[in-house]
């Protein structure tokens, strides 16, 4: 642990950390490392970490790490588990349930929702059932997730019910965090499905945060993004 840590500390740019905060309103820290050379590093330590040890270890690890306020050790805790999510079950869901807690910037968040509980979700269907209470949580990293977890599937066609339900769940959330996640869905929903977003993005346009709409329509046509912000 303290080897990876060490890793982290000295093998980032001083120059490029200080670029970083640019990209956040809250203060972070980081160590300058760009988000492709996290993942490299990520994936040859797992391999090294689960040549001698256990899947159970390596979630230790990653554990570990996704805590604190270091940007680039939470990045490298998702990335450690990357792609391994078939691997994983429902106790392991529940362990990346209980990391929003520890969220501090939209970049960890990201990280762990659309690496991991994006995947996991769907896999498994049911447990898009868990968005609806995180969209009722206090936290805004919470309910940015409820969003951002259904990425995966709206891609892929699933969860329209889902979609829509949460969409009319967080549509009045003030918070620019949770109104850029809903956004970044309904974004990629009408992308891949057009002919069955639209008409909800249409119904929607009089009431929906002006932010969310801009969001959701940066991948239409100039006509149909005129149709649905007037």
């Amino acid at each position: 642990m303290e080897q990876i840590r060490y890793e982290l500390r000295t093998g980032g740019s001083p120059e490029h950390a200080a670029g970083v905060q640019w990209f956040f309103k809250e203060e972070i820290q980081s160590h300058g490392w760009y988000t492709a050379s996290v993942r490299k590093a990520a994936v040859l330590t797992r391999r090294r970490i689960l040549n001698d040890n256990s899947l159970d270890f390596l979630m230790n690890v990653a554990g570990e790490l996704f805590q604190g306020g270091i940007l680039e050790e939470k990045v490298f805790a998702v990335f450690l588990l990357e792609k391994m999510t078939e691997q994983l079950g429902a106790k392991e869901f529940r362990v990346f349930e209980r990391w929003l807690s520890r969220i501090s910037t939209w970049a960890d968040h990201d990280a762990l929702v659309h690496y991991l509980l994006g995947p996991m979700v769907l896999s498994d269907p049911k447990r898009s059932a868990r968005v609806f209470v995180w969209a009722k949580n206090k936290s805004r990293w919470h309910r940015r997730a409820a969003a951002v977890s259904l990425i995966r599937g709206a891609r892929a066609g699933l969860f329209e019910r889902e979609i829509i339900r949460i969409s009319n769940l967080l549509l009045r959330d003030e918070d620019d965090m949770v109104q850029k996640g809903l956004g970044w869905l309904l974004r990629e929903w009408t992308r891949d499905h057009p002919g069955r977003a639209l008409p909800f993005l249409m119904k929607i346009r009089t009431t929906a945060p002006r932010l969310v709409l801009r969001t959701a329509c940066e991948k239409l046509g100039v006509a149909e993004r005129k149709r649905v912000l007037g």
